[in-house]
């Protein structure tokens, strides 16, 4: 596979990237980089090449248009376009037609095309579609960010952003064309995306960025970042909050220094100390950039912060490991309160050095606290949630050191080797275009719940792909409480086989598998049901205020379903129930696990949608199996008679009068999925015996 990777903004090298030099020279690049490493040392790539932009200017030599040259061991083409200049990215859309006029004429000099473009950023996607409609070559996108993103947060002042509006024009041009869409984070995929007309869920897939992080789990302190860092503080052994990104107005620096300055608190337990990229004058630094340091050195000013905060000119990329090293040794905590963020990187590795996190409640960070475990969301417009998650852990030395601990999960966790599998997965069964077996006709049709019922057990999970292979005429899907891209996530991370069909959060949304075999395609006739007599602005007025119930965050709700944590009360569900019939609402009410409650439509649930499954396949019910393991399970389990409970139930499914029916399986997880299904084949075998 030749995979050529697109990407015009920044100022783009192999080695030694001066992050911060402008405002577009960004962790885009890191990922970038990291991700053609990873790529090209595994799997099925015999080549991949960058090609970015070519110009002149003094910001170096190298950035010059320049033919295929290595570059620390990294193919990269630079191509010149109409303006000879650097150029922003708010600029770039002006240069997107000469920069694909360059870059065919290069693919069409080659003895080989690439099989596949890989677009970064929108401007990178214009191009990749003039490729695409000139040369047939086809490509996928990553955003990195989003222009309607940015405007959101910038409310009023996004008029004064020069182009926004057309690089959102861009970007809604970009969602729609390309074959695939990779994000990295359920955020991302679930919540930025969503404000496009143009947003397909089915064909958006999370791959979250790996990152090197050997070289910080050893991390040690250096003399010279300390006397770099302790020259501008009265108290330099004192714990601190570390920040380090570019000084742009989306990384809200600024909120921190605020947040510092406003709790007294806060200043008397701990230091600040801002890395704010690279400036050697300030004057030479870029408008935004500029603009932000100034604000900056005004708050320290207004607040009387000398000697408490700390803002080294410049630092090294080999100095990095050492920043985190010194925060860690002195029990501090790595603050990101970006406006957004798309991933995180700098969380990685602050969490592989040991340190706790307080990091933005928008973006990735929510993935990787989820999974790691080791810090504190915040709203990133309130500065005092921002100084009261960092307080949380400065006054617990116990969370803390259970925040540092928990850090070592990312390293497993964020692995480039993994990405680079699952991506040139996705990347080969696009190219193939091989869909997933299904008979003309199926004969059988098995959906299973996914936590605690399909996964849960990595050798069970193996085994069910096994045998998931040998059955032919059989379709296989999920029905879960997770959302789309959730449910996808894990299951590939699972190594689970690909389902046909995907019934998601809690029944509310049916996804069917097309013929590419990697995309889906939402149900228009399911939504079209579930919808009928939804209000759920009237739901959320209904349940405010209810004792007992606390909305889960934002990223947990979706257009057919609220979720709620509750307290456990075994009458919550009949309190919530009262409390819709007042407000003459009819709903269904899910109470699992003894502490997540979703609100749906009446219309919608895993049993409802099973069944519309099962009509849609012209199957009779007898043809139909279902596993589940809890209560969110019950109306799938209930409604058809072949229904299995897997051994590691929960909330007492086998108990229940309405599951009598169920075959309870000795085995746990997939392997009691086997079993259920093994046991209904031999039953109806058995009865057809009998009948002859």
């Amino acid at each position: 596979m030749f995979l050529l990777h697109v990407a015009l903004q920044g100022c783009l090298r192999a080695d030694n990237v001066e992050y911060g030099l402008t405002a577009d020279t960004g962790g885009h690049i890191r990922y970038l980089l990291d991700l053609v490493k990873a790529s090209s040392a595994a799997g099925p790539v015999r080549r991949t090449v960058i090609a970015t932009r070519g110009f002149e200017s003094d910001l170096g030599a190298e950035y010059a248009p320049a033919p295929v040259r290595a570059e620390a061991g990294v193919e990269i083409l630079r191509l010149a376009t109409r303006s000879p200049h650097y150029l922003p990215k708010e600029e770039l859309w002006a240069e997107t037609e000469s920069f694909a006029e360059g870059l065919i004429a290069w693919i069409e000099a080659q003895g080989q095309r690439p099989d596949m473009l890989h677009a970064h950023y929108a401007d990178a996607a214009s191009v990749a579609a003039i490729v695409e409609d000139r040369l047939g070559i086809p490509f996928v996108f990553t955003a990195h960010s989003l222009g309607r993103v940015k405007a959101d947060v910038m409310g009023a002042r996004a008029a004064e952003v020069p182009h926004l509006g057309k690089r959102i024009e861009i970007e809604e041009a970009a969602i729609r064309r390309a074959s695939l869409v990779i994000t990295s984070s359920r955020d991302e995929a679930e919540v930025q995306y969503a404000g496009y007309a143009g947003y397909d869920p089915g064909r958006i897939r999370i791959l979250p960025p790996g990152s090197d992080l050997s070289r910080f789990g050893a991390a040690t302190a250096c003399p010279e970042v300390e006397a770099s860092i302790n020259r501008f503080l009265s108290e330099p052994d004192k714990p601190v909050l570390l920040a380090l990104a570019r000084p742009v107005a989306k990384k809200n620096l600024c909120a921190l220094v605020r947040a510092f300055g406003e709790n007294a608190e806060l200043r008397q337990r701990a230091n600040l100390v801002i890395m704010a990229g690279n400036r050697q004058d300030l004057a030479a630094l870029d408008g935004e950039m500029a603009g932000e340091i100034r604000e900056i050195l005004c708050l320290i000013d207004r607040y009387d912060l000398y000697g408490q905060v700390a803002y080294p000119k410049t630092h090294r990329p080999d100095d990095v490991a050492a920043i985190y090293a010194y925060a860690r040794d002195r029990r501090g905590v790595f603050v990101n309160p970006a406006l957004n963020e798309p991933f995180g990187l700098t969380l990685l590795e602050a969490s592989a050095v040991g340190l706790p996190l307080v990091a933005t409640d928008s973006g990735g960070p929510n993935d990787i606290i989820e999974m790691c475990g080791n810090g504190e969301l915040v709203d990133p417009q309130s500065t005092q949630a921002i100084a009261e998650g960092a307080l949380r852990i400065l006054r617990d030395p116990a969370l803390w050191d259970r925040y540092a601990k928990a850090g070592a999960k990312a390293v497993a966790a964020y692995n480039w080797s993994r990405h680079a599998t699952r991506y040139h997965e996705l990347l080969q069964s696009l190219l193939a275009q091989r869909p997933e077996t299904i008979a003309p006709r199926p004969d059988q049709l098995l959906i299973c719940d996914i936590d605690n019922t399909l996964v849960g057990c990595d050798i069970g999970v193996r085994r069910f792909s096994q045998w998931r292979s040998e059955q032919e005429g059989m379709v296989f899907g999920v029905a879960t409480g997770r959302s789309f891209h959730s449910a996808m996530s894990i299951l590939e991370q699972r190594d689970a086989p690909r389902p046909q069909v995907m019934i998601t959060s809690v029944g509310s949304e049916i996804y069917h598998l097309d013929a590419n075999g990697t995309t889906y395609t939402a149900d228009p006739d399911w939504r079209a049901i579930v919808q009928r007599g939804w209000n759920r602005q009237a739901v959320l007025r209904a349940l405010k205020g209810l004792p007992g119930l606390q909305p889960q965050a934002a990223l947990e709700q979706r257009a057919f379903k609220l979720s709620y944590f509750s307290d456990g009360d075994r009458e919550i569900t009949a309190r919530v129930r009262a409390r819709l019939e007042v407000a003459g609402l009819q709903c269904s009410v899910i109470h699992s696990h003894g502490r997540y409650l979703d609100i749906l439509p009446v219309r919608a649930s895993k049993g409802t949608a099973v069944d519309f499954v099962r009509r849609r396949y012209g199957l009779p019910e007898n043809a139909v199996f279902v596993a589940g393991d809890s209560g969110n399970d019950i109306e799938m389990l209930r409604t058809i008679p072949q229904a299995i409970i897997v051994a590691n139930f929960s909330d007492d499914l086998a108990s229940l009068p309405a599951l009598s029916h169920s075959y309870v399986a000795r085995a746990t997880h997939a392997r009691g999925v086997i079993e259920g299904v093994l046991h209904f084949r031999n039953k109806a075998r058995s009865a057809w015996q009998s009948a002859r």
